[in-house]
Formats: structure tokens, C-alpha cells, sequence
């Protein structure tokens, strides 16, 4: 986690934080915006350090701000300068937005295990058992023909478990271009393998693609 990080101020900073505050307790809702435009940037720098993740980060901000319009007497002045303070707050809220995700992360993984303990054909026979391994051979077959960003994608997903969020941080690359590779990626497999048929045939190409926590 990352440690709270006080920006460097001048003098009259805190005579405008003062006045930004001032502004929203009267209603001012530009004030909100002014105070958005002062604090972004070292106040995301602190969110996406925690979170790793700059879609997450924003949300802390937006979260953050939105507090503050509500309910700025929350900032008590005689305990130290508002810059403090709210960075103080975005540390908070991202902890426990990590704590959120992870959780949810969690329960997922403990309701698709309980999910395979009581399906109706858990334990599968020799055959299924052969026919799978037949299935698997010829996904990884077809994984080999797919473009090397779809390939690396959807083998970080399915035979490395990691979340679409997981899988953007490990590549460096934007979530919505890995959801893309991946979708692209299922489309071909499945034109590659539509002629497959028999017991394990659906857990090849039917089953979901690992999400980042939440259905997409």
C-alpha cells in the first residue's frame, strides 16, 4: 500500500482550499469542480498507486469529491490542512476499494467451486475423462493459430486463471483492448472448433471468460 503523500504547498494553497471549501458549504456546485481541478492529479497518482488500476482510481476520486459535496464539514480545520486531509481520504477509500474487489474475487471463486461439487455430473467416468483431454488438445491447438496478443490473452484467462483486470495489468495493456482481444479470440476458436462434438465439448468453448470481478 502506498503511504499517504503530502503535496508540496505554498502559503496561500491553503487559503484557497479554504475558500473552494467555503463555496461548497454554500451550494456553490463550481466549487466542486475547482476542487476536482486543484487535487486530480496527485490525489489519482496516490488512488492508482493503492488499486492498480486506473479505472478503479477514478472511481475512488469520483467517490472522494462526491463525500466532500455532501458533507464538507467532515474536514475539521484544527486537525491539519485540507490537502492532508482529503489525500488522507483517498488513501481510505482505495484501501477499501482493494479490499472490495478481492472480497468479491472471493466469493466468486467460492460459489463456482461449490457450483462444480454439486453439479449433477461431477464425477465424470472413464470416457468423459478421455474425451476432454481429446478437447483440450485441440483448444490448444487452435490457441496456437490465433494472433500472439489474442493467444497471450485468452492463455493468461483459461490456463492461467487471471481476471481481465489481472490480465490488462500483466501485459500493460487498456482493459477494453484485452476485452476485445479476448472476444476476438473466442470467435475464432469457436469457428476453428465448431465441428467438435461429444461429452466435454460445451466446457471448451462454453464456459465464460474469466471477468474482473463482475459480470461484463
Amino acid at each position: 500500500m502506498g503511504a499517504v503523500s503530502r503535496p508540496v504547498l505554498r502559503p496561500e494553497d491553503g487559503v484557497g482550499d479554504v475558500e473552494i471549501l467555503r463555496r461548497i458549504r454554500a451550494g456553490d456546485r463550481s466549487a466542486v469542480d475547482d476542487l476536482y481541478d486543484r487535487f486530480r492529479r496527485p490525489a489519482f497518482a496516490l488512488a492508482r498507486r493503492i488499486v492498480a488500476d486506473d479505472g478503479l482510481a477514478e472511481d475512488v476520486l469520483q467517490d472522494v469529491f462526491l463525500m466532500v459535496w455532501r458533507d464538507p464539514s467532515a474536514y475539521d480545520g484544527a486537525r491539519g490542512s485540507f490537502a492532508s486531509w482529503l489525500l488522507a481520504v483517498v488513501h481510505h477509500k482505495a484501501v477499501d476499494a482493494v479490499r472490495r474487489e478481492e472480497s468479491q474475487r472471493r466469493r466468486q471463486a467460492r460459489a463456482e467451486d461449490e457450483a462444480v461439487l454439486e453439479a449433477p455430473g461431477a464425477a465424470r467416468d472413464v470416457e468423459d475423462d478421455a474425451w476432454s483431454r481429446v478437447v483440450a488438445e485441440q483448444v490448444r491447438s487452435a490457441l496456437g493459430e490465433l494472433p500472439g496478443p489474442q493467444k497471450e490473452a485468452l492463455t493468461l484467462a483459461y490456463y492461467g486463471g487471471y481476471t481481465q483486470r489481472e490480465v490488462a495489468a500483466l501485459t500493460g495493456t487498456p482493459l477494453g483492448t484485452v476485452k476485445t482481444r479476448m472476444l476476438a479470440g473466442m470467435r475464432r476458436l469457436r469457428s476453428e472448433l465448431g465441428g467438435v462434438s461429444g461429452p466435454g465439448a460445451g466446457g471448451a468453448l462454453g464456459g465464460s471468460t474469466p471477468m474482473d470481478g463482475t459480470a461484463t
